[in-house]
């Protein structure tokens, strides 16, 4: 039995790696979001993001509360509805 040094072996042949899968994956603006600009919800902050502000989930969807703070259960008001997330501020 003999093994030739064939440069492709071993290197995927023909396979493509690095995000191909995700295009298929349809996310655009299409879907119905379970939030609107100008709306008010309750939402519990779970978490900070980098650059500070709060997290919170709306049925799955990211809001962004302008000084939010991990723990709290409030009522923001969205200001703002992006393909993936939304951003919002405090209601008092």
């Amino acid at each position: 039995m003999s093994y030739s040094r064939d440069s492709s072996y071993g290197r995927g042949r023909g396979r493509s790696y690095g995000g191909g899968a995700s295009k298929s994956f349809n996310r655009g603006s299409s879907t119905t979001k379970p939030v609107e600009a100008g709306k008010i919800y309750e939402v519990d902050i779970t978490e900070i993001s980098g650059k500070g502000d709060g997290i919170a989930r709306v049925q799955g969807f990211i809001v962004f509360i302008e000084n939010g703070k991990v723990g709290n259960k409030i009522r923001v008001k969205v200001t703002e509805v992006a393909d993936r997330f939304a951003k919002a501020t405090i209601e008092v």
